[in-house]
């Protein structure tokens, strides 16, 4: 048997934060699209998602020694999680340019509103 929720009425719940840079904003939609999709992603490959998305391709190596740098990091590291990331769909290869999947790509520079919809069923 069964039950459904005696209440259909869905909740609403906002959220509002501010953020004045756009890596850090990029961190944080990343962040959440690991949680909400339970991609179980480490903090160091948020960073790079969000760094390559900032940058435009994570492939060339003064990106990938400014992300070194930015977040002391290595790029035997930078390998082996762009390795990761492309066997999950997140990183494409685009001709010789390794980048964020464009489905997940958006532009930091602008606000985001994000909807997020947890349906029973």
């Amino acid at each position: 048997m069964e039950t459904k929720p005696t209440n259909t009425t869905p909740i609403v719940q906002r959220l509002k934060t501010s953020v004045n840079d756009s890596i850090v904003m990029s961190e944080k939609y990343y962040r959440i699209l690991s949680a909400v999709n339970d991609l179980k992603l480490t903090n160091r490959e948020i960073q790079l998602i969000a760094f390559a998305a900032n940058k435009g391709n994570i492939s060339y190596a003064n990106i990938r020694k400014e992300f070194c740098e930015k977040y002391g990091s290595t790029p035997p590291a930078i390998n082996n999680i762009v390795s990761k990331l492309k066997k999950m769909g997140i990183f494409i290869k685009d001709g010789t340019k390794v980048k964020v999947n464009p489905i997940i790509l958006l532009n930091f520079d602008k606000d985001i509103i994000l909807q997020i919809s947890l349906i029973h069923g």
